[in-house]
């Protein structure tokens, strides 16, 4: 039995982490990871997972991993919406996996297809007596809990270094949204839009 009047709306996320830019790495893998708020709960699908290793190619600079994305959230409102979280990780000179990119972007709020560049960043050491033991030992700084990334607290005292951009593409459906009085439209794809445009 159906009910008109909905107490949840779903959000369902399908796409690709398909590739990475790092020019200076190669072999290379990534983790991913979901953050959303208190109201949002997961109802199928995975909500973290890690990728195989590629290398890039001959004559590319991009690192294609196409690795898939598939889950659905309910929620009760769209406080918390959520948010993926990446991690790319690979060998340093010792052969040590160390963190190569942290980065997160917020799931597209409308339906369609969508394609998000992440920004990638490291931790840096406060001094050059700590990066060159953490180099020397193979311990790089990192974060313990990589879904910080997506949280604002204490980023403000974390030093960081921009390396690096992820590719995903996003195919987003959303159910009774507009039965809750969310209007979901793009502008781009809105009527008002279109026929000012023609």
């Amino acid at each position: 039995m159906t009910s008109n009047n909905p107490a949840v709306f779903l959000l369902m996320v399908n796409g690709q982490i398909e590739a990475a830019d790092f020019p200076e790495y190669d072999d290379l893998y990534c983790k991913y990871c979901f953050v959303y708020g208190h109201d949002w709960a997961p109802t199928s699908g995975l909500e973290e997972g890690i990728s195989q290793i590629t290398s890039k190619g001959r004559g590319s600079q991009s690192l294609v991993w196409n690795f898939p994305l598939d889950i659905t959230f309910k929620s009760t409102n769209p406080f918390g919406w959520p948010q993926i979280v990446v991690s790319v990780y690979g060998p340093d000179t010792f052969g040590n996996d160390v963190v190569r990119g942290y980065g997160a972007v917020h799931i597209p709020f409308t339906p369609g297809k969508h394609t998000k560049t992440i920004p990638m960043f490291v931790p840096e050491s406060t001094s050059r007596l700590q990066k060159f033991t953490s180099w020397l030992m193979g311990r790089r700084p990192e974060f313990t809990d990589p879904k910080v990334v997506a949280q604002g607290e204490g980023r403000e005292v974390t030093r960081v270094r921009s390396q690096g951009f992820v590719t995903l593409r996003f195919n987003i459906v959303t159910k009774d949204m507009k039965k809750l009085g969310y209007d979901t439209t793009s502008i781009e794809h809105s009527p008002a839009r279109t026929s000012q445009q023609l």
